[in-house]
């Protein structure tokens, strides 16, 4: 029963994909997130994202900082900084995060996860709280990695509304530090692809480093919409 429930929940979520209405304002290209927590881990991260467009172009860095309060629930906190209009750098929002890893890896035909993000912008003097379904699933030396956000956001100037976005990854687990992949986000008016890679090297006991960047290209229409983003993770 429980695995006629996970192929259920996976089909719909490809199915979100094909013909679910995509409604999201921001830049949909982000982190691609996988289900899984680490017993007692702490990390400190770093991400960039640089896109450009016939009309702008916009550089968008983060700082984040976490560790896992439970088994199979951890927290982070994050500092984000933007290139506004004059090309003057500085914070323009705060955001907290707790993923949860629902099921333990491998236990079930997929693992399963969520995130729960709440994102305060000073610039913009509004609030956004988001909810992710996360699945992934292995396929011999492959993954198919699927992200589901439900998103409500509210702010002064910003209409209070519901949004959604899809991201999905697959990736060809070459070896653990080369993980060359294929990525998609759809968003509101945006539809884009584009390969990506990632990798993740450990040193002793639960000290990692994880590192990913990707290219992203918008195909919905004709004009320039290209990003690019990078992150680097350093879990002890």
């Amino acid at each position: 029963m429980k695995i006629k429930v996970n192929n259920i929940l996976a089909s719909l979520m490809f199915l979100s994909l094909c013909s679910a209405p995509a409604m999201a304002d921001g830049i949909v290209v982000d982190k691609v997130y996988h289900p899984y927590v680490i017993a007692n881990e702490r990390a400190v991260e770093w991400r960039l994202l640089s896109s450009q467009t016939d009309e702008f172009n916009r550089l968008a860095q983060r700082i984040g900082a976490g560790y896992s309060i439970t088994e199979n629930v951890a927290i982070e906190a994050y500092i984000i900084g933007e290139r506004d209009l004059d090309h003057n750098f500085g914070v323009s929002a705060f955001e907290i995060e707790a993923r949860w890893m629902i099921t333990e890896q491998g236990q079930y035909w997929a693992d399963w996860g969520a995130v729960f993000e709440v994102e305060r912008n000073t610039l913009a003097n509004s609030y956004e709280t988001s909810i992710g379904i996360i699945t992934e699933k292995e396929f011999d030396k492959t993954s198919l990695t699927l992200n589901l956000f439900l998103i409500y956001e509210k702010g002064a100037n910003i209409a209070a509304e519901f949004e959604t976005e899809f991201r999905a990854k697959y990736r060809y687990r070459f070896m653990a530090e080369i993980q060359p992949a294929l990525e998609l986000y759809v968003g509101e008016d945006y539809f884009g692809m584009g390969p990506a890679i990632m990798g993740v090297h450990r040193f002793k006991g639960q000290v990692q480093i994880k590192w990913e960047a990707g290219f992203i290209t918008e195909l919905s229409n004709s004009g320039k919409d290209h990003s690019f983003r990078m992150s680097l993770e350093y879990e002890f």
